[in-house]
C-alpha cells in the first residue's frame, strides 16, 4: 500500500468541514430553579454548553448581573425591572422552554459574549433574536426612565439596535452585525415595529472569531447614558462544534488519504 502525502484538495476538504459544522445550542440541557431563571449568582462565570461558554459576570456585593442570563418565563404583559427575565416571544423559539435573556451594563460597557474554543469560522453560523418584555413594553409605552417610541405624534425617529461584534485573540476584528429590536424610522409610521417574534441573524459576515460579543445602543438617550432598558432573549444558537469533533473529522480525512 502507497502512502502519499495529503494535498491541497485534502486540506481544503478538512477546512470545509470545519467551516460547515455546527452544534446547535437550544439551552434545554440547563436545568432552572422553580424561578424560572438561572442568573449565576452560585456558580459564577457563566454556562457552558457543547465547547462554547456563554459569559455572566454577577456582582455578589451588589445583587447585580450583566451577561447572560437563561430563563423560561412567559410574562409578556408586565413591564419594569422586576420581570427582566421574560422574552416578548412568550417562550423559547420553536415551542422549546428554555432561552437565554442577554443584559448589556452600559454603566461599564460590559455584556454578553459568546467565546468558543477555538478560532472558528462563522459561515453558517447564527442565532434567533427577540425582544424582552422589559425592553418592549417599554419602547411601546414609555415609563418612568424611558420615552414612548415616537412621541406623542408618533413621528419621533426612534430605534433600538443590538450590534453583533466579531472578536479573535483578544480584539475586535472589525466585523460586526446589526439587528434592530425596534424601528420607527419610516416616513410611513404603520411600518414602525418593536420586534415580537423570534427572529434569525446571520453571523456569516464576521468572518474568523473566537468570541462573539453583543452591545445595545438606542435613540433614546440621557446623562446617564441609554434610557431603554438595555436587555434582549436569544435562542438556538448554531456554534461551531467542539474542537474534539473538529480533530476526529480531520484524522478521518487524513485516514482516507493515506488508504489510497
Amino acid at each position: 500500500m502507497k502512502h502519499h502525502p495529503i494535498g491541497m484538495s485534502a486540506l481544503a476538504g478538512v477546512v470545509a468541514l470545519q467551516s460547515a459544522s455546527a452544534a446547535i445550542v437550544t439551552f434545554e440541557e440547563i436545568t432552572l430553579p422553580p424561578a424560572g431563571y438561572l442568573n449565576q449568582s452560585t456558580p459564577a462565570g457563566g454556562f457552558n454548553v457543547l465547547g462554547t461558554t456563554f459569559r455572566n459576570n454577577y456582582n455578589a456585593g451588589w445583587g447585580a448581573w450583566y451577561g447572560f442570563a437563561i430563563s423560561n418565563q412567559t410574562n409578556t404583559t408586565e413591564g419594569g425591572f422586576t420581570n427582566q427575565y421574560s422574552g416578548f416571544a412568550g417562550g423559547g423559539e420553536g415551542g422549546s422552554a428554555n432561552y437565554a435573556v442577554g443584559y448589556y451594563s452600559t454603566f461599564d460597557a460590559e455584556g454578553p459574549w459568546i467565546t468558543f474554543s477555538s478560532l472558528s469560522n462563522m459561515f453558517g453560523k447564527g442565532a434567533y433574536f427577540t425582544n424582552a418584555t422589559y425592553a418592549a413594553l417599554s419602547i411601546l409605552k414609555g415609563d418612568s426612565f424611558s420615552k414612548k417610541f415616537g412621541g406623542d405624534s408618533g413621528n419621533d425617529a426612534d430605534w433600538f439596535k443590538l450590534t453583533i461584534q466579531g472578536w479573535a485573540a483578544g480584539a475586535p476584528t472589525g466585523t460586526s452585525v446589526d439587528f434592530y429590536l425596534a424601528d420607527y424610522r419610516f416616513s410611513d409610521n404603520s411600518r414602525d415595529y418593536v420586534i415580537k417574534e423570534w427572529t434569525y441573524v446571520d453571523f456569516s459576515p464576521l468572518g474568523q472569531v473566537d468570541q462573539v460579543r453583543f452591545t445595545m445602543s438606542s435613540s433614546d438617550n440621557g446623562a446617564f447614558g441609554m434610557n431603554t432598558p438595555s436587555y434582549f432573549a436569544m435562542d438556538t444558537v448554531a456554534v461551531p462544534e467542539p474542537s474534539s469533533a473538529l480533530c476526529a473529522l480531520a484524522g478521518l480525512a487524513l485516514l482516507r488519504r493515506r488508504k489510497r
